[in-house]
């Protein structure tokens, strides 16, 4: 079966290469960039082939080639102009625009070949601040319109949590610092994506602290067990789709009651979820908001 997605909207190209609906049509009409089929209803429909040049395009176009330049080449020319270009501008932009491909084609191949190419000049946390997380915000945006179905966005981040693993896997037998706080990760009831967490891990890690990861969907009240091994704790969660907004502050003030019942244990939130609370919320004493994984990074 042919699960590979092949027909796009025109809506469909404006959300996977930000050029508007309307820059669209009117580069088709004044200078005839992409030949859209249409239905029987006369609506525009894209190939796939559409879709990677309109990307080309507008990587070359963001680079400072002028549309009317860019229309003069040849349909060939214009994959090794974005070469020629990545090679010595923001490749970046590039490397985002080469994921999307290879997860709407479920191409592994272009998704390793862009990553090693990245990595030859990259660290892997450069990587993961300038490409990753740039590009999950994206597939995020693209899933919530029906551009992209969960298909595609889980074969993208099943792939960027193997790196993950690896670079964690490099630093499992470092010995933690003596004597250090232990860490302990995990997601709250009904939330899976782990993959904020999981980076955080390999920060910590990477930095020498002693972190126990439990992934997700863990009960609150479960928890409690790792309070007889370790004597200083800093849970750390990351909340992107559960708890509702409204929840947080409840089950804030469970988790202090619960687990928070000493001066040596802590808790860090971060995720998307937290952004939407109310300006006035203040976290009771032990527990630390944070907006950016990487503000927390340069806290630890």
């Amino acid at each position: 079966m042919n699960n590979i997605k092949v027909k796009f909207s025109i809506k469909d190209l404006e959300n996977l290469t930000g050029i508007k609906a309307h820059t669209i049509r009117i580069w088709e009409k004044r200078y005839d960039l992409l030949q859209p089929n249409r239905s029987d209803t006369n609506i525009r429909n894209y190939s796939l082939g559409s879709l990677q040049k309109l990307l080309n395009i507008s990587f070359l176009n963001n680079n400072g080639y002028k549309i009317s330049k860019i229309a003069q080449l040849k349909d060939e020319e214009i994959p090794i102009k974005v070469r020629e270009i990545a090679s010595r501008a923001r490749v970046e932009d590039h490397a985002i625009n080469a994921f999307k491909l290879s997860m709407l084609n479920f191409d592994q191949v272009l998704f390793y070949n862009t990553y090693n190419n990245l990595i030859e000049n990259k660290t892997f946390n450069e990587i993961f601040y300038t490409t990753f997380m740039p590009l999950l915000n994206e597939v995020g945006l693209l899933w919530q319109t029906d551009t992209i179905t969960p298909a595609h966005e889980h074969f993208l981040t099943a792939h960027i949590k193997q790196k993950i693993l690896l670079n964690i896997e490099r630093l499992q037998s470092l010995e933690p610092k003596p004597a250090s706080k232990t860490f302990i990760l995990f997601l709250p009831d009904n939330e899976i994506h782990d993959i904020g967490l999981l980076f955080i891990n390999y920060q910590l890690r990477s930095k020498g602290y002693h972190t126990i990861f439990l992934g997700e969907s863990v009960p609150m009240d479960s928890l409690s067990s790792v309070l007889e091994f370790f004597n200083e704790i800093t849970f750390v969660s990351y909340f992107t789709i559960n708890p509702e907004t409204n929840e947080i502050p409840k089950y804030i003030n469970d988790f202090k009651s619960l687990l928070l019942t000493n001066n040596k244990t802590d808790l860090i939130l971060l995720g998307p979820k937290l952004t939407a609370l109310d300006k006035d919320f203040t976290p009771p004493e032990h527990v630390t908001l944070y907006d950016t994984i990487e503000n927390l990074v340069k806290d630890i």
